[in-house]
């Protein structure tokens, strides 16, 4: 992976709000539109509610798929839309845990309109660990990315 794909992965993953997942429910494919924050762990945390098909497969854990892309623009070939596409790990945040506060406030502090549902009983926080993925900076520029990489796009790992 080159200095610029690696600078590409920690934009996409620290300028981007909103992330799709996917997951596969009773046996059929699910998709959720969620907003995000990152941790220097690689790790992606969602808040949901236990409403949406997708967040009660995320609570099930396992792995899930996470797609997180630049905007499509007029004018820009669909095809050069920067992308990054992870392998994720799935669980569930105990509200009474040290990491559930935490995750929380880093919530929080980027999403400060979600207060409101933190005190809804059906949403729960999501911790998605980042394994591997795959980047693709346009046609015919594409790089595998590993877990090592995705730290230190992150911040952490060197």
């Amino acid at each position: 992976m080159t200095d610029e794909a690696l600078l590409l992965t920690a934009a996409l993953l620290r300028e981007r709000r909103v992330l799709t997942v996917g997951l596969v429910v009773g046996g059929a494919p699910v998709l959720g539109l969620l907003p995000f924050v990152l941790t220097d762990e690689a790790t992606l945390l969602v808040h949901g509610s236990r409403l949406a098909r997708h967040s009660r497969a995320l609570a099930a854990g396992g792995m899930a798929a996470v797609l997180v892309h630049e905007p499509d623009v007029p004018g820009v070939d669909p095809l050069q839309v920067p992308r990054l596409s992870l392998e994720v790990e799935t669980s569930v945040l105990e509200k009474t845990g040290e990491a559930f506060s935490r995750g929380r406030s880093v919530y929080l502090a980027r999403f400060p309109e979600g207060e409101v549902t933190f005190s809804l009983p059906d949403f729960q926080l999501f911790a998605l660990r980042a394994c591997s993925g795959r980047l693709v900076a346009g046609f015919g520029r594409a790089w595998d990315v590993s877990r090592e990489e995705l730290l230190r796009a992150c911040g952490n790992g060197g």
